[in-house]
């Protein structure tokens, strides 16, 4: 702790907010990058973010940032805060604490880089956790990911990915997606049709080929999922 003539004098550091936004393109599961057009990490890729301003909040800012950097207005997403980062050494600038935001939305539309970036695209969360990227933004992104994969199993979040009528066949997909991994058909339907308040059977169908049509659901009132679709073998 710090004094100045018996004061206490608060430590200097700079607040910051960085963005994990994720989006299902084809069926694979996407995170927002952007290429960093100016030093520090100067052509790396990175999460869309930057700096609080003094009367900002950091909501406020989180938004700001995501248009500035990417054009991505009146985003229609899930949004909530995922954790801080505060690391000494996270930034070669100065001592910065970042507040991380976690947003998934399906169908986002293809961003337009502007601000202080030179690109921003989506890319699959598979190759990107592969990529360096900037500061800590590798870890911030390991981090975001398994939030996302921890949704799916308590929440109904899965069902915001799906058009307004789906199959469970269609619900299958999102989950395989965020989840990264293969599902048993059977099982799944079995639970996710069991599960009080997820889908609603619509008294449609839907034919995809040969065999008996698919019964098309729609989202149900519920928001938490009891008992929850864990990822399991």
């Amino acid at each position: 702790m710090a004094e100045a003539q018996g004061q206490w004098v608060p430590p200097v550091a700079s607040v910051a907010v960085d963005l994990v936004v994720f989006t299902l393109r084809e069926g694979v599961l996407h995170v927002l990058l952007v290429s960093r057009g100016i030093p520090p990490f100067e052509g790396r890729p990175a999460l869309p973010g930057g700096f609080v301003l003094p009367a900002e909040g950091l909501d406020a800012a989180a938004m700001r940032e995501l248009v500035e950097e990417t054009g991505l207005t009146d985003l229609d997403a899930h949004l909530e805060q995922l954790r801080t980062y505060g690391d000494p050494g996270r930034d070669p600038r100065a001592r910065v604490v970042s507040v991380a935001y976690l947003a998934l939305a399906p169908g986002l539309p293809q961003p337009v880089a502007g601000s202080d970036v030179a690109e921003a695209r989506w890319t699959p969360v598979e190759r990107a956790l592969r990529d360096e990227l900037a500061f800590d933004h590798g870890q911030i992104l390991t981090d975001g990911l398994e939030r996302a994969r921890a949704k799916l199993e308590y929440t109904s979040l899965a069902t915001a990915f799906c058009p307004t009528e789906f199959t469970v066949s269609d619900l299958r997909q999102v989950y395989e997606a965020v989840w990264g991994r293969s599902l048993d058909p059977r099982n799944f339907h079995r639970k996710v049709t069991g599960t009080p308040g997820l889908l609603i059977d619509t008294g449609h169908t839907r034919s995809d080929g040969p065999g008996r049509p698919a019964t098309l659901y729609r989202r149900g009132p519920a928001t938490a999922l009891n008992p929850p679709l864990t990822r399991e073998a």
